[in-house]
């Protein structure tokens, strides 16, 4: 017969084999995760009219709208990263993703309550079984209660990664919605100067072609032309003053989107306009392919989401294993007020384990999706590289061919406004005809119309360029891991407005309920 243990020996047993339990929480169930290694090309195919940037160079600003050198740009810019309330959503998603890690978190720690009550009970003295004992009697209990699950499979802990990845992908998204914001006002604005260039011409035009209206009266009260050249210039001028009132509309239709984006009520916002369009050339400095995945914050969220899939592989198979938890609860119970004394006291401790053994499968299909999810966001993100790198080749082709074209416009523009001056000397003196008259006037107002237009266009393509480079964000800026944390375990202030983390925080939304301000 095997000698009886002594209660210090099973202490010890005891302490050991916790000991041991917890060296295993080490296990971690989840693949050893790695970005893809991608081969891509050693340069842009598209950027043989940009000059190599030094490394000094390489890499944009933050505010790359201050490169243009427009001043009204600038603010309109800085009041949209302010004020603009959708992406004042997107810092709000990214603090509830960060709530979640801490929701998370805290399954890795023991968990501890109170319990407290009390009743008055009486039995009916007629009751056919009643209990042979007082008909009234009092129920009084307090006590505690602890529970803890030990990570020995690294489940929690990878559902607590899992969750960081999350509120780092959501920071990803706030850079990408703020890229998008910063590139659609700038568009915007650069669309809106180009309509007020627009516009000049055709009040210019107009009132040329006014005149040209009262010089053929003038003509034909005088019977030196005929009344047909009276209905051409009349016809011109007309169709050339309906084409400006459709100006204005585009113009007041793109004033209201900037409007919005800098959170204030299209009735209450205005730019006046300027009658001439200059933006500043910008060589926007492209950098290596290879860079590209570091500098665009979809890429960044993309890669985070795969992070997520790979950790969730670990929780799958960590189902696998047997679950343990420690419980214990303690206090007093008694039949009156007389609680605390030892006698009325009462405790248990005691852990359970729990570890599948059939269930048809049912552990095996999630470990399944999972793998197959992993899979599905490599191909995602395999997918939005391959993206990023079409949209950069499509603004750097489309910035070099725009810039080209604006330049030939420029040249028909001088011609084409000699050609209109040439012929109306000609039909002053009776040689040419009101025809060829018109078909000059019509050639100048399409090409200076034209060369604005390209010009706005290839200042837009420059902005789109910097949109799909990044807009000079790098992926070293999102928070780390732990920084996605918002509070410590015992710590029960400041939580409305959690600290900042990777320049991303909370706002009173109740501060920017003002929308007849806006920049004049």
């Amino acid at each position: 017969m095997a000698p009886a243990r002594s209660g210090t020996g099973r202490v010890v047993s005891a302490v050991i084999g916790l000991s041991g339990m917890l060296m295993l929480s080490g296990c971690d169930l989840a693949p050893a995760y790695q970005t893809p290694h991608f081969v891509v090309p050693d340069s842009w195919s598209g950027q043989s009219p940009f000059a190599r940037a030094t490394p000094a160079d390489m890499q944009l600003p933050s505010d790359w709208w201050h490169l243009f050198g427009d001043p009204e740009l600038d603010a309109l810019e800085e009041k949209a990263i302010a004020q603009n309330a959708d992406l004042q959503a997107a810092a709000e998603r990214f603090t509830q993703a960060r709530s979640l890690v801490m929701k998370a978190r805290a399954d890795l720690l023991p968990h501890f309550g109170m319990a407290f009550g009390a009743s008055d009970n009486k039995q009916s003295a007629d009751a056919l079984f009643r209990y042979k004992g007082a008909i009234t009697q009092t129920d009084e209990f307090y006590g505690g209660l602890a529970s803890w699950e030990p990570d020995f499979w690294s489940e929690i802990r990878n559902q607590v990664r899992m969750s960081k990845y999350a509120a780092q992908e959501k920071a990803a998204d706030f850079a990408g919605a703020r890229l998008s914001i910063e590139a659609d006002l700038a568009s915007d604005y650069v669309a809106l100067r180009g309509y007020d260039a627009q516009e000049a011409i055709y009040r210019r035009s107009i009132a040329y072609f006014q005149k040209a209206v009262d010089m053929t009266h003038t003509q034909l009260v005088n019977q030196a032309a005929p009344r047909l050249d009276l209905a051409r210039a009349q016809n011109q001028l007309y169709v050339t003053q309906a084409a400006e009132l459709d100006l204005r509309a585009q113009r007041e239709v793109t004033e209201h989107a900037i409007a919005i984006l800098t959170n204030t009520a299209p009735e209450s916002f205005h730019i006046e306009p300027q009658d001439e369009f200059r933006f500043r050339d910008i060589d926007v400095p492209t950098g290596m392919p290879s860079e590209l995945l570091q500098r665009r914050p979809d890429i960044a969220s993309a890669e985070r989401v795969m992070a997520q899939a790979n950790r969730s592989i670990g929780v799958a198979r960590a189902a696998f294993y047997p679950h343990i938890s420690l419980n214990a609860d303690g206090g007093f119970h008694a039949n009156g007020f007389d609680l605390a004394k030892l006698a009325n006291s009462m405790w248990s401790y005691g852990a359970t384990a729990s570890m599948p053994i059939f269930e048809g499968g049912l552990r095996r299909a999630s470990l399944q999706y999972s793998w197959s999810a992993y899979r599905e966001t490599r191909d995602d993100y395999r997918s939005t590289v391959l993206s990023a790198f079409r949209e950069i080749e499509d603004e750097l082709s489309r910035t070099r061919l725009l810039r080209a074209e604006d330049a030939r416009l420029k040249q028909a523009v001088g011609t084409a406004l000699d050609m209109q001056d040439m012929t109306m000397t000609l039909y002053k003196g009776g040689v040419s005809d009101y025809l060829s008259a018109i078909v000059a006037q019509e050639a100048a107002l399409d090409s200076r119309i034209s060369e604005v237009q390209v010009a706005a266009r290839s200042v837009q393509a420059t902005v789109g360029l910097i949109r799909a480079l990044g807009g000079g964000w790098n992926q070293i800026q999102l928070p780390t891991p732990d920084q996605t944390m918002t509070f410590d375990p015992l710590q029960y202030n400041g939580l409305r407005y959690p600290k900042p983390a990777g320049g991303i925080g909370a706002q009173a939304p109740e501060g920017y309920e003002n929308l007849v301000t806006g920049i004049r």
